[in-house]
């Protein structure tokens, strides 16, 4: 083949006129550099090998790593693992089902996961995030997807790992792919919900509500909210100290806890910067239609029963006592009447998380009952990116606040940052400013707003309706 022959076959000498073009149009000052990196990109993705891998979550318990490597380099994404799911999501098999049988059982599932996995994006041409779902939904039905994964995350994390090659190929932040994907075209920084005190069942405390969270409202950057959680969250660690010494916390009670987090507001300065939410998880304390607030008490539980009623009552107080405006899942995942009229009372944010499950079917029924007005959004309850941006749709559709949220056992993955911005979720909620698998998500909102500069805009008191 002469040398006129292969330019030819290979385009070189169109391919090459375009770069130098580009390069002029760019007045770039180094146009080799520009020239080659020009090419480059011009050069398509391929595929050329999936890998998957066990490894362990913040918990210590095992989750799933994926590695896709294509000619442009090497692409990771992890799965968070929660210990949760509810009747209403996508039915996948939880890690902890697999890790009580012998090791080489868990092995074999991730084994299998990878050829699952590399057969489905092998087998992808398009950079259509959707149609890569729904080659995976042909064959696995909604709720019933752990027939085939065997691990509660890895199917969303192959959607991941798919979009991620796909912003790879485009060139293009995640964020702004997702946000492409959603019909989106501007970016808000979400305001984070820092959690101060968790309780519930994942605490060793005898608190029943599950998290006490801030919320900077009043910050005009999300970089001044991160400085303001971080030094909330100190505060309260002095204060907690001072009270119970610096081996333990036993905050016992909701009023104790909230007292704690608004006397560490009030030393940081923040007054007027911060609001309070909290998630209480009463499915987890629900007894047919009563509340056992003292559940986690041994000597206690079941002389501490309120009602729905009762329930509303007090919620009632704690917002007039404190700035709160947010309260998730305030009632049983079924108890739909307390939860429509509490809402029509408009005292605050009221969110679905046990109630909805990221599940359409319920949150086109939450819609049309109003017994909530906000969405919690974990990709792993719905099943694939393409379902979750489906569900937020709807949410957004009603004028609903959405909330991206993490899981009790997360990665180090920054995923869920991306996500948040892309979608104009408006809120966050991946835990307290500390721990490794925690700021990997505020650390990579700082850097998204730094890269959008001008163009960044922090939700602030737009946090609901962004």
């Amino acid at each position: 083949m002469s040398v006129q022959e292969y330019l030819d076959k290979h385009m070189l000498s169109r391919k090459i006129e375009d770069a130098v073009n580009a390069a002029v149009r760019a007045k770039t000052p180094d146009p080799v550099l520009f020239i080659s990196n020009h090419m480059k990109k011009s050069v398509p993705s391929v595929i050329t090998k999936v890998k998957a891998r066990q490894i362990l979550d913040s918990r210590g318990i095992p989750t799933v790593e994926v590695d896709l490597c294509t000619n442009k380099g090497v692409f990771r994404a992890s799965a968070p693992s929660g210990s949760a799911s509810g009747i209403y999501g996508a039915q996948i098999k939880q890690v902890s089902e697999i890790r009580t049988r012998i090791r080489n059982k868990l092995t074999n599932a991730v084994n299998l996961n990878m050829i699952n996995c590399s057969v489905a994006l092998l087998s992808m041409y398009s950079t259509h995030l959707n149609a890569f779902d729904w080659q995976n939904m042909k064959i696995i039905k909604y709720g019933d997807k752990g027939t085939y994964l065997g691990n509660e995350n890895f199917f969303s994390r192959k959607s991941n790992v798919f979009l991620i090659l796909i912003k790879n190929h485009l060139q293009v932040s995640l964020y702004k792919h997702i946000a492409d994907l959603a019909g989106k075209t501007n970016f808000n920084l979400p305001v984070p919900a820092f959690t101060l005190i968790s309780g519930g069942k994942h605490a060793g405390n005898n608190l029943a509500i599950q998290d006490i969270m801030i919320l900077p409202v009043g910050a005009r950057k999300f970089e001044e909210a991160l400085q303001i959680g971080s030094e909330t969250y100190h505060h309260l660690k002095a204060v907690i100290t001072e009270k119970y010494g610096s081996h333990g916390c036993n905050v016992g009670e909701d009023g104790e806890g909230l007292d704690f987090v608004k006397e560490a507001i009030d030393r940081a300065g923040y007054n007027e910067k911060i609001k309070i939410a909290i998630g209480v998880a009463a499915t987890d304390f629900c007894i047919g239609t009563k509340y056992d607030l003292d559940y986690k008490s041994p000597n206690k539980s079941g002389q501490n029963f309120k009602s729905g009623d009762d329930m509303i009552d007090m919620y009632k107080e704690l917002c007039e006592a404190y700035p709160i405006v947010s309260i998730e899942d305030p009632f049983d995942k079924e108890d739909w009447e307390h939860s429509k009229y509490f809402s029509s009372l408009k005292i605050c944010q009221v969110v679905g998380d046990d109630l909805l499950m990221s599940n359409p079917k319920r949150i086109e029924r939450a819609v049309q009952e109003a017994a909530c007005n906000s969405l919690l959004i974990k990709i792993n309850q719905v099943g694939t990116l393409t379902e979750a941006i489906e569900a937020v749709k709807l949410a957004k559709d009603a004028k609903w606040g959405v909330v991206v949220s993490q899981r009790s056992g997360e990665s180090e993955d920054s995923f869920l940052a991306d996500l948040a911005v892309g979608l104009t979720a408006g809120q966050i909620k991946a835990g307290a400013p500390c721990r490794g698998e925690r700021l990997a998500k505020y650390n990579q909102l700082l850097r998204i707003e730094e890269e959008l500069g001008d163009q960044a805009i922090y939700a602030g008191d737009d946090w609901r309706h962004c």
